[in-house]
């Protein structure tokens, strides 16, 4: 149900989007087309971009910003979630399905300690690979920008891993019967939880590994307890310090199943706390895991026979629940001065294996690959933490969102005032450049028109002489020109006079100008027919006009 509801808020929000980027783009196309009624769009594409950027307003970038964000929020949401801390409690955890997380980068805190280390593993399907180690003194900072996650988190996740002090911690060792269904073994488990749980239950925190070796049809978990107080207090150091961690894992887990089991007997794990007198003893038996005791010794003379007596009254337990059938083996996991300390404090006549422990990277890299394979893991982050430190990181995430829109916005307004002082300094310059070859420009169209006037006085003169000539050389006898006249450059009138029978002749004079050429050009474009009036005396009066063919010039 809350998956269909968290489905229905994503498909809202991005119907919503569209419709504000769908409103805006319609907003900004009665803008533009408004603008256009009263000015002209540029021709060049970035001329356009800032002639539509013009008329956007507040209301316009708004919308933009609410429509991207709306639309994008279901990626947001979907990466955030899978970026943000991994699983809190046992509970929680089996409901998961065990399948491994897709994890880009690992960091991985041992806090408590003299000096602080901190391992980066890449982490590509089931491959580990370690990518820096940093030491830091408690009074210096850790390197934020491996533990800080930001907006890189959401493609490439980060899991931020810190070791639990072992010290502070309950083991317990429990055989349950096998089941694949992980809801089902967590609430087993559960249901034992008052009988192995040293305080009550609801003052600790507590988580389960299971292994792979158990006795007959029964599986072998390790349950692991730690008062809520202590790890309310270890989380705020580590807050203290800025890394929030998304696990809380116990790398005493990796190196117990780490170890090698060849003989049944007894393993003791050194270092498990900065007391250099405590340890952990795992008996095994058989290849299977029985048990496991915190030990801690005081700093007394008879240290030795203190521990010997402890390991005597386990032994005896063992005997008594029937898993110890042969006097045990004693394993030393230790080196160097640790482990000839140790064993000083075993019996002298007993031979005692010495293992080197795992070095503290090769222990990150196990730690890593049980957190990144594993769906339920070794995990003591409260609920309320995880919660906590999503809800921090989502809110980062929004107000560095807000900062990176607000950056684009002021970005995208200094560009665009960039634009507009360009454009305007580029028009200045042009009106510079008209205002000095205005002067230039007036003076030649004055040139032109002279030389135009010019031109025409010196063509006209050419086409009265060719004229002139052409009427001398096709006037009939018989006909007197009595008077040619030219009007405007372009219209000759000629008025003569002649003999009543020489009529005739005055329209062959016409026709003969009609086709006159001069240069294989026609020299009128337009003769009119002529107009003859009677005179005393036998005389007749004529006149006709003609249009001369001087298309270059103009009335």
């Amino acid at each position: 149900m809350k998956a269909a509801r968290q489905k229905l808020i994503d498909a809202g929000a991005v119907v919503l989007g569209l419709g504000l980027l769908a409103l805006l783009a319609w907003l900004l196309s009665q803008n533009v087309a408004m603008r256009l009624t009263t000015q002209k769009m540029p021709p060049a594409m970035l001329d356009k971009v800032i002639f539509v950027m013009e008329g956007m307003s507040t209301m316009h970038w708004v919308l933009l910003l609410a429509g991207l964000l709306l639309v994008g929020w279901p990626l947001l949401r979907q990466k955030t979630g899978a970026a943000a801390p991994a699983g809190a409690g046992p509970a929680a955890q089996a409901r998961r399905k065990a399948t491994p997380a897709r994890i880009a980068f690992c960091n991985v805190l041992q806090a408590e300690s003299d000096v602080r280390r901190l391992w980066q593993f890449s982490t590509a399907g089931r491959k580990v690979a370690l990518q820096r180690e940093e030491s830091r003194l408690p009074n210096e900072r850790l390197p934020a920008k491996l533990i800080t996650k930001d907006w890189q988190s959401i493609f490439q996740p980060k899991l931020n891993v810190a070791w639990l002090p072992s010290g502070d911690v309950f083991l317990r060792v429990l055989h349950l019967p096998r089941t694949d269904d992980l809801e089902e073994l967590q609430a087993t488990v559960e249901l034992q939880l008052e009988k192995v749980s040293p305080m009550p239950v609801a003052q600790v925190v507590w988580t389960f590994e299971r292994l792979s070796t158990g006795p007959a049809d029964l599986q072998t978990v390790i349950v692991v307890l730690v008062a809520r107080s202590v790890v309310e207090e270890f989380l705020g150091k580590l807050e203290s310090q800025g890394y929030l961690a998304d696990r809380l894992e116990l790398p005493l887990l990796d190196q117990i199943r780490a170890t090698q089991v060849r003989a049944d007997g007894v393993w003791i794990y050194t270092g498990v706390s900065p007391d250099p007198w405590t340890c952990l003893a795992a008996w095994w038996y058989g290849g299977v895991l029985y048990n496991l005791t915190l030990v801690r010794l005081p700093d007394s003379p008879n240290r030795a026979e203190l521990f010997q007596e402890q390991l005597r009254q386990m032994a005896w337990a063992g005997e008594v629940e029937g898993w110890l059938t042969s006097p045990p083996k004693l394993h030393v996991v230790a080196e160097g001065e640790v482990a000839d300390a140790w064993r000083s404090l075993l019996p002298a006549d007993q031979p005692v294996e010495v293992i080197p422990p795992l070095s503290g990277a090769e222990l990150a890299g196990l730690t890593v690959r049980r957190a990144v394979a594993n769906g339920v893991g070794a995990n003591l982050l409260p609920a309320e933490f995880a919660t906590r430190y999503r809800q921090q990181f989502v809110d980062r995430l929004w107000m560095q969102g807000i900062g990176a829109a607000l950056l684009v916005y002021v970005a995208v307004v200094l560009v665009y005032f960039g634009l507009t002082e360009w454009a305007r300094l580029r028009l200045a310059k042009i009106n510079d450049e008209i205002t000095l070859k205005a002067g230039a420009y007036t003076n030649a169209l004055q040139m032109k028109e002279q030389v135009k006037v010019l031109q025409d006085q010196l063509d006209l003169q050419y086409a009265a002489l060719d004229t002139y000539k052409v009427v001398a050389d096709l006037l009939p006898d018989g006909l007197v020109v009595d008077q040619l006249n030219f009007e405007r450059g372009r219209k000759v009138t000629l008025i003569g006079s002649a003999a009543t029978d020489d009529m005739s002749k005055v329209q062959d004079f016409n026709d003969a100008l009609r086709k006159a050429t001069v240069k294989g050009q026609p020299l009128f474009a337009k003769v009119q027919a002529p107009s003859i009036n009677p005179r005393q005396g036998g005389q007749i009066q004529w006149s006709f006009w003609g249009e001369l063919n001087r298309t270059e010039m103009t009335e």
